[in-house]
């Protein structure tokens, strides 16, 4: 093998991460009133999408890239993202997206910690109680190293409201979709 301790060193962060999301899930899902194991129970976290994907920014700020974004405003599609760091500055989250003009803040860097970036598709179960993360990447003058691990429901999982997220004065704000038809559409707008 090339790099024999890669494939080891990968399978033990996407078990760790594995690990952390269902975690974080079960808090979302005591946070909603529903059991801890809601999102295992419906299997969610049974095949699912999960990708883990290294991203690296170049130190150097393109002249010609008038907002010197490394990543532009974007959300992520599914369910939760988790974000391991290398401490490097320029990730910045929009706390109000739909609020112009948009202000941004710095994302502080903790030694051992990880980012959790709430997606769209658990916007649209929560009926907008969570909201998914607008964030960016701006250039800073130095290379920024990171692990973004997506964790996303089965394709054939039906994204409804829940229960616990509506009522008659607040009724859900989406219709159902399958998991794999709404990433489909996102992809499909984004890479036209």
């Amino acid at each position: 093998e090339r790099f024999p301790s890669w494939k080891d060193t990968m399978k033990l962060y996407h078990a760790a991460a594995l690990a952390a999301g269902k975690r974080i899930l079960s808090l979302i899902a005591l946070s909603l009133d529903l059991e801890a194991e809601f999102f295992q129970n419906i299997g969610a976290v049974d095949c699912s999408s999960e990708v883990i994907r290294l991203l690296h920014y170049p130190g150097e700020v393109n002249e010609s890239d008038n907002g010197n974004y490394g990543a532009s405003a974007h959300s992520d599609y599914g369910m939760i993202t988790l974000l391991a760091t290398d401490g490097t500055p320029g990730l910045q989250i929009c706390r109000e997206k739909d609020r112009h003009p948009q202000l941004w803040e710095d994302v502080r860097h903790v030694d051992g910690t990880l980012i959790v970036n709430i997606g769209d598709l658990l916007e649209r179960w929560t009926n907008c109680v969570f909201r998914s993360t607008l964030h960016r990447v701006v250039a800073v003058g130095r290379e920024r190293y990171s692990a973004a691990y997506f964790l996303d429901p089965r394709p054939d999982l039906v994204v409804q409201c829940l229960e616990s997220c509506c009522c008659d004065a607040c009724p859900p704000r989406f219709p159902p979709i399958t998991a794999g038809d709404y990433l489909k559409e996102r992809l499909s707008a984004t890479y036209k």
